[in-house]
């Protein structure tokens, strides 16, 4: 009996060792100095599916490279739908790969993690569902070279940061320019992930540190998530990283400067994937291997940050839900949201931060001073890191907003985002408060096809305006509540305003002839006396305008009932 069970598992082991033999990895075949094409992921993610029950490879929407993104759900019982998973009270962590290309440790990195569970090497608990976006920015990985990113060690040929339309597919999240933010807004809606992870590799400061962690601020974050965040779920992934031998720092946000005094967390707004997660009740992360480490220990390490989040959520599994669910419901009730906020210099954490000795030298090619490190040179200092950033501006919350049904890009975005909001079914007054743009500041260079417009101010004024069957009804009392005000309040900094969605009304579309409108503005200031006086008040006090004839004209224009209402109106209306 004892030699037929031994026989068995002997059996067992080499069914064990041939299948782990068959599902090898570029990577490990290289000895972790190469990392796949794009084509190839794609067939080995496909003959894992077929290989094993727990592995379900999902074709979801288009790109713009013309090739569908996929989502790998793995789960221990293979199930993949998740509206039952949810029901099984399961915590879903989306793992997002490959959004640059030439940053490619997470591609290899989780399917690694993926075969390793599929061959039992390491078992991810019951009550967690790992789903991962092999490649999200699909042209860039198609377009390899030895030469991208001249100053990371490794792998021998990677991708490319640009999309096929060379966007930043880390700056999309909002504005959606790419198939592939819509096909991701379609995905992250399927699952809504209790954990969302962004795989990076680092540019910046040379350290000894391997691996570094951008986090969603957790005052941005807010409420009980955001404390949540700050005092348990992040210093636990430190403690569970140090357990793995790797000493994990935040992000080191240093650009041509050295870390010794310290540094800011990143900011990262709603264009950015995990600041875009946040805004639905995310806990969301940004793992940053070090662009100088050796390719194999940026992917180990990528690898056990990956179980350090696994490890976590399913420890803390009822506790992240109770959270999720209590700030989705304060959120449908909340009578006002942040919409700014501001880094406070005089709150920090104090951190071990592991560096090298920099100095100043003379450049070979300017001549000037140059910065360099000296790994010869090692250290070990406390330094801080600052991390907190208060609300500096609030917005109360409307019963409802209603955009009327010409604008129909931003009306498609809200609705790709499951914003619930319903037609007008007949043409309507509704007493409304509507924004004038007063002020605001556009870049004078594009940033990712837009000219972002900046310090946005507003007027406000009710009024009661007719909307016509077919406008758009938002009502305020739903779980969209926070993405919702930090799109549609122009004074967001990644509002559709501030990305150019409603930039047609800020040019006049109606004009004058001037010899022609004389006469009437003549009539007209005769029967409008207080216009008259207005016009004299400012001829008195502004010589500039005193002068010019025609900036006297048009004030009177713009003050009589012949100047358009679009101008300068915010199409966006807040029901009160």
């Amino acid at each position: 009996m004892q030699k037929q069970i031994l026989s068995a598992l002997l059996s067992l082991l080499i069914v064990i060792n041939g299948f782990s033999q068959g599902i090898t990895t570029k990577f490990e075949q290289s000895g972790g100095k190469q990392s796949p094409p794009y084509g190839e992921i794609i067939d080995w993610w496909k003959k894992l599916d077929e290989k094993s029950g727990k592995v379900k490879m999902l074709t979801m929407g288009p790109s713009d490279a013309g090739f569908p993104l996929h989502l790998v759900v793995v789960a221990n019982n293979g199930d993949y739908n998740f509206e039952q998973i949810r029901k099984n009270n399961k915590r879903i962590i989306l793992i997002n790969n490959g959004i640059h290309p030439g940053e490619p440790d997470g591609i290899d990195a989780s399917m690694l993690l993926a075969r390793d569970i599929v061959t039992g090497k390491y078992k991810i608990p019951d009550n967690i569902v790992l789903a991962f976006i092999p490649v999200y920015n699909i042209g860039g990985c198609l377009n390899r070279s030895v030469n991208y990113r001249v100053d990371q060690n490794g792998p021998e040929e990677f991708g490319f940061r640009g999309n096929s339309q060379n966007l930043d597919l880390n700056r999309d999240a909002i504005k959606c320019d790419s198939k592939e933010a819509r096909a991701f807004t379609g995905i992250f809606h399927l699952l809504d992930p209790d954990v969302f992870v962004d795989n990076h590799v680092s540019n910046g400061a040379d350290y000894q540190h391997i691996m570094t962690l951008l986090t969603t601020q957790s005052t941005k974050l807010g409420g009980v998530m955001g404390d949540y965040l700050n005092k348990v779920f992040e210093p636990a992934l430190y403690g569970s990283m140090k357990e793995k031998g790797f000493d994990l720092v935040p992000y080191v946000n240093v650009w041509g400067d050295t870390p010794e005094n310290g540094w800011p967390e990143y900011w990262d707004s709603p264009r950015y994937a995990s600041g875009y997660a946040a805004l639905w009740h995310t806990f969301s992360f940004v793992p940053e291997s070090h662009m100088l480490k050796p390719y194999d220990q940026r992917v180990r390490a990528t690898y056990a940050l990956m179980q350090s989040f696994i490890e976590f959520t399913a420890a803390h599994s009822e506790q992240i839900r109770e959270l999720r669910e209590q700030t989705k419901q304060t959120v449908k009730t909340s009578p006002e949201f942040p919409i700014a906020w501001s880094l406070d210099k005089t709150k920090y954490n104090e951190i071990v931060y592991k560096g090298f000795a920099s100095g100043r030298k003379p450049s070979e090619i300017s001549g000037f001073p140059r910065l360099y490190y000296d790994r010869s040179k090692p250290y070990e200092k406390t330094v801080k890191h600052f991390n907190y950033f208060p609300a500096t501006a609030f917005i109360k919350k409307p019963v409802a907003y209603i955009i009327p049904q010409g604008w129909w890009k931003v009306i498609e975005l809200l609705q790709l985002n499951k914003v619930q909001m319903t037609a007008l079914k007949k043409d309507t007054i509704v007493e409304v408060e509507a924004y004038k743009i007063a002020d605001y500041k556009t870049q004078p260079r594009q940033y990712e096809m837009h000219h972002l417009n900046s310090d946005v101010k507003t007027t406000a004024e009710r009024q009661r305006m007719l909307f016509r069957k077919g406008d758009w009804y938002i009502p305020m009392n739903q779980v969209a509540n926070r993405f919702l005000v930090e799109t549609l309040e122009p004074t967001g900094e990644d509002s559709y305003f501030a990305w150019n969605f409603f930039d047609a009304v800020l040019g006049q579309k109606e004009g004058y002839s001037a010899y022609a409108f004389e006469d009437i503005a003549v009539e007209y200031l005769k029967k409008n006396t207080e216009l008259q006086e207005k016009l004299n008040r400012r001829l008195a006090t502004d010589t500039v305008f005193a002068k010019d004839g025609r900036a006297q004209l048009n004030f009177v224009y713009q003050q009589s009932p012949w100047f358009e209402p679009a101008y300068l109106q915010y199409p966006v209306y807040r029901v009160l």
